[in-house]
């Protein structure tokens, strides 16, 4: 099980999630934030802290958003348009800053806000 990074973040990135996580796992796209499935301890600690509230836990996902948990992991786990190469686990993401690609669902959506 992990949390899940919805459409209100999208074109938002507030960040306060980033600073409340104790592991690291919430890594930064062009348009959004998103949740590494394998590094998530389900603390719930990013949830809370959320504005938008866009995060929510998997099984808590209400049903317009339910692509979104797919669309998590596939940020980590698939190629995508500008980074030929899938992410996986890389341990961290503030090592790595944020990157410049979005998956296909986040990439498609129309300018939020």
């Amino acid at each position: 099980m992990t949390y899940v990074i919805a459409q209100p973040c999208v074109d938002v990135k507030d960040r306060a999630c980033v600073d409340e996580c104790p592991v690291d796992c919430i890594y930064e796209g062009q348009r959004s934030l998103y949740i590494q499935p394998d590094e998530c301890v389900d603390c719930g600690a990013c949830e809370p802290v959320c504005p938008v509230e866009a995060i929510y836990y998997e099984d808590d996902l209400p049903a317009a958003w339910e692509p979104f948990l797919d669309d998590n992991a596939a940020f980590f786990h698939e190629a995508l348009p500008g980074r030929p190469a899938p992410l996986g686990s890389p341990g961290g993401a503030a090592k790595l800053g944020a990157f410049d690609v979005d998956t296909p669902l986040v990439a498609g959506l129309p300018p939020q806000g």
